[in-house]
């Protein structure tokens, strides 16, 4: 039996039921990592001794007939910009090279705290900025289907590490569709939370209105299971909600009597693959099976989260990374004459070209000839949005629609095409320029790739997204399906 190809909550009965020991669990990913990273390029980091030695406390705990707690066992993969004491935070930028976490992220304590074992820190767009995982400082991701496709991004390496069977869990980081927009392209299970929801406490910024700790599974039941280990309150984090988290096990339901689904006509139009498009249309048939009433509904305003959210988050970028400046932190430049040059040369040399591009675009907008025009408009917007979203969650309790317009391209297909590198993200981003949460799971395969079913809930609603999302995934067999590294 190959322990890897299982999902966390069959390897957590396993557990239970005394039919596998922790360590056998941890070396089987241990060894898949070895074997097969040096093509798939999702980790920067392996924690082979620090997973070893947990594993080991985990089966000592299980011998003295300690309880089992949530994460048990269970091998944990974590994005790059979430800190895990002792261990590598670089962001996959040459700015944080050599960076060494001296604490812990508050997600990482309750995985911890939960006995998860963490493998080690995983690839991604260099700060969490891009769509496909091509701006790593460090190496490419590459997708588990095909590798010659991208995973998806900024949190490909977290999405490829589960697709290929590198890590039962792992975190991702969302912040305009991060953590949903690969987990479509990669065929795994992806969770963006309401805002409030999960801590921020410990992950790097990018843009601090925005982003948000995603949990990804190879089904949803293992996204719940991470989702409840990591949610809820934190003192460090004054945007976390004091607000009660459910136990998402119960919400794990297949029947849909009584929920009101609605098909926003928006995300339906031009630019939509006709493969997704199909898929998509089989998956809303099978919620129609389940006994959900399903109606058209309408976005109007969706059209201009993409604008909103791109004038946003570079304004949060541009302040957020000027302390990375070769003075105060990050990577120094040996050649300089004088304050300005360090300064300049530091962060030339540290930063790559998307990050720079985010930084420009951020500056100019926060700037006194601007700022009305643009980040002051692109605020009223984003409060339009969300009323938007609130007027239609009055009727209906989840609305779907595809996660990603294609499936997966190819590697450097879009590259020279900035703008069409952006629109990977047009069903994803309004979705986080309101805070709402979102859920992408496998709904279908065009030619050998995987395609992603989004269905977008109220505010802190996680748990109806987890009983839709269950019930179609229950209902099909896409969730079943593991990619094939050759």
């Amino acid at each position: 039996m190959d322990l890897t190809k299982l999902t966390a909550h069959e390897l957590k009965d396993m557990l239970k039921n005394k039919e596998v020991k922790a360590q056998e669990i941890t070396k089987a990913y241990l060894d898949n990592i070895n074997s097969i990273d040096e093509k798939l390029g999702a980790y920067l980091h392996v924690a082979e001794e620090e997973a070893m030695g947990k594993a080991l406390e985990v089966d000592k705990k299980i011998e003295k007939g300690e309880a089992l707690k949530k994460l048990s066992g269970i091998p944990v993969g974590i994005k790059d910009n979430i800190s895990v004491r002792g261990m590598q935070n670089t962001c996959a930028s040459k700015i944080l090279r050599g960076y060494v976490s001296p604490y812990d992220a508050h997600v990482t304590e309750r995985i911890k705290d939960e006995d998860g074992i963490i493998l080690g820190k995983l690839n991604m767009d260099e700060f969490a900025m891009g769509s496909s995982n091509e701006n790593s400082s460090v190496k490419l991701v590459k997708n588990p289907w095909d590798l010659t496709r991208v995973p998806g991004g900024s949190s490909g390496g977290s999405v490829a590490s589960v697709a290929g069977c590198e890590s039962a869990l792992s975190l991702g980081t969302d912040t305009g569709g991060s953590v949903r927009q690969p987990a479509s392209l990669c065929g795994v299970v992806g969770l963006k939370p309401t805002y409030g929801r999960i801590s921020r406490s410990g992950v790097v910024a990018f843009g601090s209105t925005l982003d948000q700790v995603g949990p990804i599974g190879k089904d949803v039941e293992d996204c719940a299971l991470l989702t409840q280990s990591i949610s809820g309150l934190d003192s460090k984090d004054f945007t976390t909600a004091n607000i009660q988290v459910p136990d998402y096990s119960k919400s794990l339901t297949k029947d849909l009597r009584g929920k009101k689904i609605g098909i926003p006509k928006e995300y339906f139009g031009e630019g939509l693959n006709d493969g997704v498009r199909k898929s998509v249309e089989e998956a809303i048939k099978v919620l129609k099976d389940n006994g959900a009433e399903v109606e058209s509904c309408s976005l109007p305003l969706s059209d201009y989260a993409l604008s909103a959210y791109y004038i946003i988050s570079s304004a949060e970028a541009s302040s957020n990374l000027a302390r990375f400046d070769g003075i105060r932190y990050g990577h120094r430049t040996k050649d300089f004459k004088n304050s300005n040059e360090i300064y300049m040369k530091s962060r030339s040399e540290g930063f790559g070209d998307e990050v720079k591009r985010r930084i420009m675009l951020g500056t100019y907008v926060l700037s006194a000839g601007y700022y009305d025009a643009y980040y002051k408009k692109a605020l009223k917007v984003r409060k339009l949005i969300k009323d938007d979203f609130s007027r239609v969650f009055k009727e209906f309790d989840a609305i779907v629609s595809p996660t990603s317009p294609t499936t997966a391209f190819k590697i450097g297909e879009k590259t020279d095409d900035v703008m069409s590198m952006y629109l990977s993200d047009i069903y994803t981003v309004p979705v986080s320029v309101a805070g709402v949460p979102a859920i992408s799971v496998p709904c279908g395969m065009v030619e050998g790739l995987p395609v992603g079913l989004q269905i977008i809930g109220d505010y802190f609603k996680e748990d109806k997204l987890f009983n839709i999302a269950y019930s179609y995934e229950q209902s099909t067999d896409f969730h079943k399906m593991r990619a094939e590294i050759k």
